[in-house]
């Protein structure tokens, strides 16, 4: 995993030095794979005895907590950082890709058309509404003298990055329990595309706070959150697409050049990041797309072989990278210098996000029931347990390690320590509770029968639910959001008639078997024990 520093000095004196470090570094690394190790026997244990009070996320937290705990008191803290010295360019670079990619590559496409529309509200209007009232509530609790007090930018910059869930712990109760195949692909759908919105939404915020005194409008706010979403996800779908042709007309699935056509699938990816990073985009936002895109059209072109790779690799290096990203995240609590003396600031944080989150998911909730007809609107159940699904992680924390060299004057220090422990709290209190909340809403279990299957013709292609026009004359908002939501069912069409006969070898009619319930960013096993 990371590694410590390696500097060869020129000089006689000090050619012990290298050896040494040499060493540490082994150490540091051996240290991190016996926590890895620890980390998935537990949660194996964890989940073959139905144990969901402490999940395998907080069981990665509890494994780092202890491990800094230990070192702090041992009085071994500086060896011991010496041993693990992480890296940000290691996180960002090498372990929040492979999570990202992940992300959008488990995603089931049919699941997640059929309810297009809601994720889309949920993850792009929802996120801006939740990430606007946090920032707001966190900048008037700081006028009001309730919490530390930051300038008003700094507060939507901390509402953005505070808005980017990761509901890993609910994703794998709903795994192992079973629930409604649309309550899965909103929780799942919305925390995939929830990222991409919450990355763009920091570093738009992030411009303006550079370029304040050139007293920019709101209008080239917006522009440049254009920019950077829109960007980021062009480059992504086109990287994405070029894939696709390049494995349908090159003729690599055959038989002795399937390492060529994995080692070039797992390499777009990465050509997807980068290309963003070298334009000044959002290189997470665009690998993100790649991912959704190649799972759709990129994939079926390869061999059988190929895809079992593939899909075992990823699902492989995201479950160890965000493993390792948890542990971390409880070894830094235990062990940084945190900015403990702003603790009213952690306490009045995790109150707004609960309140943004709310109103996040009940205003999108509500628009989304107008566009729907009665059997297809979404329960107040569901849109609880929704809500209590927003739990915080790896983005979250990424972005907070982000802040921490964005902003001066240790309010980024502030952010940090106020993400670091909103994670942890989350992950461990609502995280650890989680199957007991569900199952009080009623949302898990086996008699939860997918009611996709209405939704779908013979050829396994969306329709779209039939709307009474009487009901709604007159709403011309409700007729509005009804076009939106027609416009899933047109995307489909679109995809099955011409994306996928021009970029597969599929006629469109064909559809590959999707896993209902993919694997979510944790990697979890379907199996009950």
């Amino acid at each position: 995993m990371a590694m410590a520093d390696m500097q060869i000095s020129p000089t006689d004196d000090q050619r012990g030095s290298p050896g040494k470090e040499q060493q540490a570094a082994g150490v540091g690394i051996l240290l991190q794979i016996m926590m890895l190790v620890l980390s998935f026997v537990l949660g194996h244990v964890l989940r073959r005895h139905k144990f969901y009070y402490l999940p395998e996320a907080s069981a990665s937290l509890l494994i780092g907590l202890i491990v800094g705990a230990l070192a702090n008191i041992s009085n071994t803290e500086t060896n011991i950082r010496t041993w693990f010295n992480f890296h940000e360019e290691f996180f960002f670079l090498f372990l929040l890709p492979p999570i990202i990619f992940q992300s959008g590559f488990s995603l089931s496409p049919k699941p997640f058309f059929s309810n297009f529309g809601a994720i889309v509200t949920f993850a792009i209007f929802g996120t801006f509404i939740a990430s606007m009232v946090t920032g707001i509530l966190v900048y008037l609790g700081g006028v009001t003298f309730l919490m530390y007090r930051l300038p008003f930018v700094e507060c939507l910059m901390f509402g953005a990055l505070i808005s980017a869930t990761d509901p890993v712990t609910v994703l794998s109760i709903f795994q192992e329990l079973g629930t409604d195949m649309n309550l899965y692909a909103l929780v799942f759908g919305e925390s995939v595309l929830n990222d991409a919105m919450a990355i763009s939404l920091y570093r738009t915020m992030s411009l303006v706070r550079s370029h304040a005194s050139s007293g920019e409008n709101f209008f080239m706010v917006i522009v440049r959150f254009l920019e950077t979403f829109v960007g980021s996800m062009s480059a992504g779908v086109g990287v994405g697409f070029i894939s696709a042709l390049l494995f349908k007309y090159a003729g690599l699935d055959i038989d002795n050049l399937q390492n060529l056509e994995c080692c070039l699938f797992v390499l777009f990816p990465y050509f997807s990041y980068m290309l963003a990073e070298g334009l000044g985009l959002s290189g997470i936002v665009s690998i993100l797309f790649t991912g959704i895109v190649m799972k759709r059209y990129t994939f079926s072109n390869l061999s059988e072989k190929s895809q079992q790779f593939v899909q075992a690799f990823f699902h492989l290096i995201s479950s160890l990278a965000e493993t390792f990203v948890f542990i971390y995240m409880g070894f830094d609590i235990a062990m940084e210098k945190h900015s403990w003396s702003h603790v009213g600031f952690i306490f009045f944080s995790i109150l707004f996000i609960g309140v943004a989150r709310a109103a996040n998911v009940f205003s999108c909730g509500y628009l989304v029931n107008l566009a729907r007809p009665a059997h297809r609107k979404i329960p107040l159940k569901h849109q609880k347990a929704l809500w209590y699904s927003g739990l915080r992680g790896a983005m979250a924390f990424a972005l907070a390690l982000q802040s921490v060299h964005d902003l001066p004057e240790g309010h980024g220090q502030t952010i940090f320590t106020a993400t670091t422990a909103i994670v942890v709290l989350t992950v461990l209190l609502i995280g650890g509770s989680t199957g007991t909340m569900l199952e009080a809403l009623q949302v898990v279990g086996d008699d939860h029968e997918s009611p996709l299957a209405e939704n779908f013709d013979g050829n396994n292609g969306y329709i779209a639910p039939s709307y009474d026009e009487d009901a709604s004359s007159g709403n011309r908002l409700k007729m509005k959001l009804k076009e939106f939501h027609r416009s899933a069912a047109s995307f489909t069409a679109i995809d099955k008639n011409y994306l996928t006969p021009f970029f597969t070898s599929h006629n469109g009619d064909e559809d590959e078997e999707d896993d209902p319930m993919p694997s979510s960013r944790r990697g979890t096993f379907r199996g009950r024990g």
